[in-house]
């Protein structure tokens, strides 16, 4: 059992891999793709590169600059991650919850 807070963010971030992510993951109704796993990475190299994690605004102009114009878009994301894309994928990737999500 992997300690979480209260909204399932993982407490300590080193716990994350991608078995981890899988079981977050499911517990938010969403089965991994590869599509997933794209914005996944990148969210994790943003939170590498920047040290945090990323609201939309910053999440896609990032997605736009690394995987294109068509794969930033608040719709697309939100087909992957429906309902808070920001939110949902920070925290399935291991990450803080991004400031200003609710």
């Amino acid at each position: 059992m992997i300690p979480t807070d209260n909204d399932g963010f993982l407490i300590n971030l080193e716990d994350w891999s991608p078995e981890v992510a899988n079981d977050i993951a499911m517990k938010e109704g969403i089965a991994l793709s590869e599509a997933h796993w794209e914005v996944l990475n990148a969210l994790r190299d943003f939170y590498h590169e920047f040290d945090l994690s990323p609201a939309m605004r910053p999440l896609t102009r990032y997605l736009k600059a690394n995987l294109g114009p068509d794969k930033a878009t608040s719709i697309y994301l939100l087909t992957l991650f429906p309902g808070s894309p920001a939110k949902i994928a920070a925290k399935i990737a291991g990450l803080p919850r991004p400031e200003n999500c609710l």
